[in-house]
């Protein structure tokens, strides 16, 4: 799980591997395989850094490499 801020300034939790696509429109929106959509504080690559580093502490990348 990686953690995320909404605007309103409450943290929570996300399963990057829902996550279906980033639409950045200004605010960093993500649309999650659900349909339901998540509006960030956190920039795009915020986000990235986060999504790589959770999927490096669970081990994905040693199969992606």
């Amino acid at each position: 799980m990686i953690e995320l801020t909404r605007l309103d300034g409450r943290v929570f939790h996300v399963n990057p591997h829902h996550i279906e696509y980033v639409e950045l429109n200004p605010d960093t929106t993500l649309v999650m395989l659900s349909g339901k959509r998540l509006v960030v504080s956190e920039d795009y690559q915020t986000l990235f850094r986060r999504i790589v580093e959770y999927r490096r502490m669970i081990g994905l990348f040693k199969n992606e490499e």
